[in-house]
């Protein structure tokens, strides 16, 4: 690292920086593609099918149906981008662009260890709303710059939607600061250690961890809250007139959201990167106290069962009506929400937070 730091003189921070950026987007990227092919498996198997189980790399039987997401890269790749007559250019190739960047730019802050993030601000929770409420943009800018009325009208239903659950998820996130008394994420991965998962965020904050996650995937346009591309009255929603690399970077931005859902669920109240239960006498032991130890691998394993619920949510539900969605958002999260935030904050009161089970987590 010296070395480096002498060879480069002032330039080392910023090269510096731009290695770490590509060490945390490079991997969400391949994770995207190959979240797209376990979602196609999962989903697969759960209808009694096979799934993806043909393209195969360099001809190597074991890969068959792996090398199904880099066929499916290429593909769009190749595809020319037919920009519509009347629409407006400029904005109909910049919306790609202004879905897929908070995204990636959420990412900046959140720790995948102790001390392991790329910007450990003391607002980081606050940067991170910021950031995922503005994805509405790309959604909006691309119907309105189509100049098509099924795009419109998916724009216009996926606004409305984000808006009404991005409420719900931020009422759900000021349970957790409540309970952790800061914005820093690592700072609240921290105040949930001490016993395993009962210091956990998620009992205490039960409610709002399923209202949390719920809003997730509505605001991800994921199954049964994808109204915003409902192929059956819209044709494919906001997106429909996109093709080729465009269209790919719509699709990585959804799935590169859900990614990123499960990442701040995990780290709000499933504990990170701490472990389901906490055995000090495995500590001393060298794989296994790493294995058993607080790590990134945990965080992982989180990432992947929430990232399974999801896929599970949209081969079991069928699409709601838009009505019912907004009932939903309106008239339960929020409420549930309020209440339970009401609950917490008189469970952390003198005396009632002396008394048992109140006194375990707060």
């Amino acid at each position: 690292m010296d070395f480096f730091e002498n060879l480069l003189g002032p330039a080392w921070p910023v090269v510096w920086t731009l290695v770490k950026i590509v060490a945390i987007v490079l991997p969400i990227t391949i994770c995207v593609a190959f979240l797209t092919l376990a979602e196609r498996k999962v989903i697969g198997y759960m209808q009694l099918r096979i799934g993806p189980n043909r393209v195969m790399a360099f001809g190597m039987g074991w890969t068959a149906g792996l090398a199904q997401p880099f066929a499916d890269v290429f593909k769009l790749i190749f595809k020319e981008i037919i920009v519509p007559t009347g629409s407006n250019r400029f904005l109909f190739l910049i919306a790609p662009t202004l879905s897929i960047m908070p995204a990636l730019a959420a990412w900046a802050v959140l720790p995948f260890g102790p001390g392991t993030v790329l910007a450990d601000i003391d607002a980081s929770l606050l940067y991170v709303l910021a950031l995922t409420s503005m994805g509405v943009y790309g959604v909006i800018v691309a119907g309105w710059a189509s100049n098509s009325k099924y795009a419109f009208l998916g724009a216009m239903r996926s606004a409305a939607q984000i808006v009404s659950y991005e409420i719900a998820m931020g009422f759900a996130l000021v349970g957790v600061l409540m309970v952790s008394g800061s914005l820093n994420l690592g700072a609240i991965v921290r105040a949930q250690e001490g016993g395993g998962f009962w210091t956990w965020n998620l009992l205490p904050l039960l409610p709002l961890f399923l209202v949390y996650f719920i809003a997730g995937v509505a605001e991800t346009n994921r199954a049964p809250f994808d109204v915003a591309e409902g192929e059956s009255e819209i044709v494919a929603g906001f997106h429909v007139e996109y093709s080729g690399t465009a269209f790919a970077v719509f699709f990585l931005a959804e799935y590169a959201n859900m990614i990123l859902i499960s990442a701040l669920a995990s780290l709000m109240f499933l504990g990170g990167w701490l472990p389901p239960v906490q055995v000090d006498s495995l500590a001393a032991i060298p794989v296994v106290g790493l294995l058993f130890g607080p790590g990134a691998h945990w965080l992982f394993l989180k990432i992947a069962f929430l990232l399974f619920c999801f896929l599970w949510l949209r081969a079991t539900f069928p699409r709601y009506r838009y009505d019912q969605i907004m009932r939903l958002g309106w008239k339960v999260f929020i409420p549930l929400t309020l209440v339970w935030i009401l609950v917490v904050g008189v469970a952390m009161m003198d005396p009632v937070r002396d008394w048992p089970p109140f006194s375990w987590w707060f």
